[in-house]
């Protein structure tokens, strides 16, 4: 049983393993696409949806907490500005991990990770349910967003 189990440990201590996943969320800033592991990918999942969540909170405190997490400059700026931008209206599940196959040295399961809403995609992003396949809760959710819009205009 895996309770009370939060994160995988990767074979490794726990300073290298935050220090990988520091390295591997700053590199997947910069590159906003990167192959490594399934498990890796799973685990940098987590900490990449939690710095895009800083960004998108901008303001001092968010900018001190993520330069501890993220490496560079030039890649806290992005995730400021544009990550943040562009992840404005969507609440979590900022990143898509596709299978790709398996390493051939070790026969790893091989996958890339990468933000989602973005130019060059490899899977563009599925369109919204229609209401009718919505559950009920949902359905009285987007009733209620639709009728918020109707009113602005």
């Amino acid at each position: 049983m895996k309770h009370r189990v939060a994160f995988r440990k990767l074979r490794r201590t726990s300073a290298h393993r935050w220090a990988m996943l520091r390295t591997m969320v700053s590199q997947l800033i910069k590159h906003e696409r990167i192959e490594t592991t399934v498990q890796k990918a799973k685990e940098l999942r987590r900490v990449a949806d939690q710095v895009v969540t800083l960004g998108k909170q901008g303001d001092l405190n968010a900018w001190r907490a993520a330069a501890g997490i993220v490496h560079g400059e030039a890649e806290l700026h992005k995730l400021f500005g544009e990550l943040a931008g562009r992840y404005r209206d969507r609440d979590g599940g900022y990143t898509r991990i596709l299978r790709t196959g398996v390493r051939q040295g070790d026969a790893a399961q091989m996958a890339y990770i990468e933000y989602v809403d973005r130019e060059g995609e490899l899977r563009p992003a599925r369109p919204p349910r229609p209401p009718s396949l919505l559950p009920p809760a949902a359905k009285a959710a987007a009733d209620a967003a639709a009728a918020q819009q109707q009113t602005q205009r």
